[in-house]
Order: structure tokens, then sequence, then C-alpha cells
């Protein structure tokens, strides 16, 4: 893999990691059109681990509030503890909401790497089928609730959405938002509930598929365009976290919902006709 296509492929992540069109449909289109070599999940899950450093130094003042708030103890008055602090509310329900996601990422990790990875015809399927559901979410959805205001029926119902991630096309980010908008959170709210919920799920995952691949060793080519990538995707991660927090404080999600069906059916398409055959 050449250091360009690493650059390009890092940016991709970055763009599409938490704009919700998925950046694992992306990566592996890319990939079809172009004929490039790739490194598998290895290489994508480094990438991935380039936009977790971008969610953490975008949100790292919350990060650090939960976990302070989390460690100091327990306020004894009855008004402090009618009223614990939101950081302290949020920390546990994060944990517990990614254990489906997890779960889902070991049981479905074969089928994922053999299966999922090469079928055009279920990415389309999953990027137009999504795009309609994250359509209807934000048309009907009541989009009244702050993020202040998440329960923790919020966190179940978002954290089993977000199980259904693993499969290409569907987006992680894209499935959060649309629960959240389901369960009546505003826009901006819903993409915060989804960056907060991705931190911990992307760096399990990430951890888990680097430990096996150094198990298996580096071919030291390899280091240079991974981390050439997880820069990139780290940079162009971070500007698109702000940028979809302040689109949404203003506009709905039609823009991302008109792009995930065109995407979808010309890959459907495409596909159908035969000018698409994965390698």
């Amino acid at each position: 893999m050449s250091l360009v296509q690493a650059i390009i492929l890092g940016a991709i992540q970055g763009l599409t990691e938490f704009i919700p069109i998925s950046s694992s449909a992306h990566l592996i289109i890319l990939r079809w059109i172009f004929g490039w070599s790739t490194k598998g999940l290895v290489f994508d899950v480094s990438l991935h681990l380039g936009t977790l450093l971008a969610l953490f130094l975008y949100f790292g003042r919350e990060w650090l509030g939960m976990m302070k708030s989390f460690l100091a103890p327990s306020p004894r008055t009855s008004k402090a503890q009618a009223n614990p602090p939101p950081q302290k509310i949020l920390l546990w329900p994060v944990v517990f909401a990614c254990v489906p996601a997890g779960l889902a990422g070991m049981l479905l990790e074969g089928s994922v790497e053999s299966s999922f990875r090469d079928k055009p015809l279920l990415i389309g399927l999953t990027l137009a089928g999504l795009g309609i559901i994250l359509y209807v979410a934000d048309r009907f959805g009541k989009k009244s609730r702050p993020m202040h205001a998440v329960q923790m029926k919020d966190w179940l119902v978002i954290g089993l959405a977000q199980a259904l991630a693993v499969v290409p096309g569907v987006s992680r980010s894209g499935i959060t938002i649309t629960a959240g908008l389901l369960c009546g959170l505003e826009r901006e709210a819903a993409a915060r509930f989804s960056f907060l919920l991705g931190a911990p799920i992307i760096l399990a995952a990430g951890a888990y598929e680097l430990a096996k691949a150094s198990a298996k060793g580096f071919a030291r080519a390899d280091l240079l365009p991974i981390a050439v990538g997880v820069i990139t995707s780290t940079l162009v991660g971070y500007l698109c976290i702000g940028f979809l927090i302040g689109y949404l404080k203003k506009h709905s999600t039609n823009l991302f919902v008109a792009y995930r069906l065109v995407l979808g059916v010309g890959l459907i398409v495409f596909f159908l006709l035969g000018y698409l055959r994965p390698t």
C-alpha cells in the first residue's frame, strides 16, 4: 500500500466515521473501484483508532469530568443524592450500552471478515435502507430532549442498535443517531450521544484486533502506511466532529439521507449490471 493510498483511506475514514454514511462501506468501495491491495480489518481498525483519538481530543474535558465525578466520593446530603452530577450518571451507562455491540463483534467476527465485506448488494441495501430509516426518525422523532434528559432506557435502546453496526453500510454513527432520534433526542444530543457511545467500543475493538495482528507479526513496510493513515484519520475526524455538531444544530439529516440513497442505489445498479465485481 502506497502512502497516497493510506492518506486517501485515512481521510475517507475521518470523513465518514462520524458523519452517518458508513466508514466501512466507503473503505471497501474505494478498494473495489481502484483495485487497491488491502490490509483487511487490521488496517481498517488502525484507522478507527485514529478517529478514536479525535474523539478523545474533542471531548477530552467531558471524559475527564466523567472520570473525576465517578471516582469522587459519593455526596452524603440528600439534596446531592437526589441531583447527582450528569457526568456520574453517564459513565456506567456508556459502558453498559457498549456490551451488545461488543458481543455482536465477537460473535460475527468471522462473518464480517469472510462474507459481509465482499457483498456489494448487501452494502448497497444497508446504505439505502438505513438512509430511509434515518429519514423517518428525523421526520417523526420528537427531537425535544436535550443531552441531560437522557435516561437509562435510551442507553439500552441505542446500545442495542449499535450492535448492528458490524454490518458494513449500516454505519455506527448512523444507527446510533437514528436510534437517538427515535428516542426523542434533539439532533445535536443524538450526535453527542453517538460520539460518547462510540469511544469505548472503538477502543475495545481496536485493542482486540491489534493484539491479534501483533501476535502474527507486522511487516515493517506496513507500519509507515498505517501510521500515516492513522494521523490523517485523526485530523480529518476531529474537524468532522465539529462540523456535524454545528450542522445538526440548524439542519436536518436529509443531506446524509440523500447521499446514502444515491450511493446505495448506485452500488446496487452497478452490481446488477456487472460493472462491480469484487475480487
